[in-house]
Parts: structure tokens; C-alpha cells; sequence
């Protein structure tokens, strides 16, 4: 699927009548990154994107949803969120990004991470590692889990994970709120 960034950007920047100098304050990024992106000539990093939705009062999941509805995901019908410049890659499990909680198959290929950066955000997450194995890094605190082993966590502290085996690493996640 392929989304354009940019234009939801600068749609919700407009519908809320921001300049683009006024979201890169309220961002802390530079008024030349938030224009590259609105013009889709450079693609955000997870962080990034997390800092410009916070400054728009949205999630992440604004700039990826397509509005689908019911309760059934069919397999062949995940949206498959991939960021550009990411191995990382998101598969929606839950209907749509407008419920409760948000649940996702994660997957990372050796020696990559969620993000370069550690985030914090509202909530609450439980991840469930299905194939190879992944470092979490919650707070100063690391934690190595292999396959069936699960972790809970506090969101509200900086966390990122890293997949530190020889093979993908496949994850499943919960969220509550949605933070994607």
C-alpha cells in the first residue's frame, strides 16, 4: 500500500490552520524537514513522525488509516504499514486505528530496531515474540526474550526494541490507547 505522507501532512497542518513554522516549533523539527516531508522528498523516521502527530493532537495511525470497518481481518487483508528507509514492518491485526487498543504483527530482520531513538508514549503495551529473538530496552533496563516469551509495559517510559538474532524476528503487539 502506498501512502502519501505528505499530503495527509499538509491536510491535517491546514485543517488546523498551523503554519508550517508553527508545527516545526511545536515539534522541535526544522521548518525545512516538515517541508521535504509535505513534499515527499524525505521520508520520517518513526520519531519523527510520533513528534509531528503529538504537535497536531493526532497518532501516528492518522497518516496510514484508510477508514476500513467491521471486526474481521482477513489475513490477506492486513494493511501493512512500512515505513520508508525502515526493514520495519507493521501489519494492522486490529480492524482500523479508531478503537481501544491496537494489535500488530511486527516484524524486523537481523540487527534492526523499531526506532533510532528511544519513544515514550501514553499507555500501555504486552508484545509476544513468535519467531527469533529481541532486546527490549525499557527505561535503563534490558530485557532479551525468545520465542513465547512475553513482556508488559508502562509506554509512559522511553522504550525500543531490537531484533539480536540470525533471522526475523516476528512479534505481536497490544496497545492501549492506540499510539500508532
Amino acid at each position: 500500500m502506498d501512502i502519501d505522507l505528505g499530503t495527509k501532512l499538509r491536510s491535517l497542518r491546514k485543517s488546523k490552520n498551523m503554519s508550517i513554522e508553527k508545527l516545526a516549533e511545536k515539534a522541535g523539527l526544522s521548518i525545512g524537514l516538515i517541508s521535504q516531508i509535505e513534499r515527499n522528498l524525505n521520508s520520517p523516521t518513526v520519531s519523527t513522525l510520533y513528534k509531528i502527530a503529538e504537535a497536531l493532537d493526532t497518532h501516528i495511525g492518522y497518516f496510514f488509516d484508510d477508514d476500513r470497518q467491521g471486526a474481521v481481518v482477513k489475513r490477506h487483508e492486513r494493511k501493512v504499514i512500512k515505513l520508508p528507509m525502515s526493514n520495519l514492518t507493521y501489519e494492522l491485526l486490529s480492524p482500523d486505528m479508531n478503537q481501544k487498543m491496537e494489535f500488530l504483527l511486527v516484524r524486523l530482520r537481523p540487527g534492526e530496531c523499531d526506532n533510532k531513538e528511544q519513544l515514550s508514549h501514553e499507555g500501555e503495551e504486552c508484545g509476544l515474540v513468535l519467531k527469533g529473538r529481541m532486546l527490549v530496552k525499557w527505561g535503563d533496563t534490558e530485557y532479551t526474550l525468545e520465542e513465547g516469551d512475553s513482556i508488559y509495559f508502562d509506554s509512559d517510559v522511553p522504550h525500543r526494541y531490537f531484533n539480536i538474532g540470525d533471522t526475523e524476528c516476528v512479534s505481536v503487539w497490544t496497545m492501549t490507547p492506540p499510539s500508532f
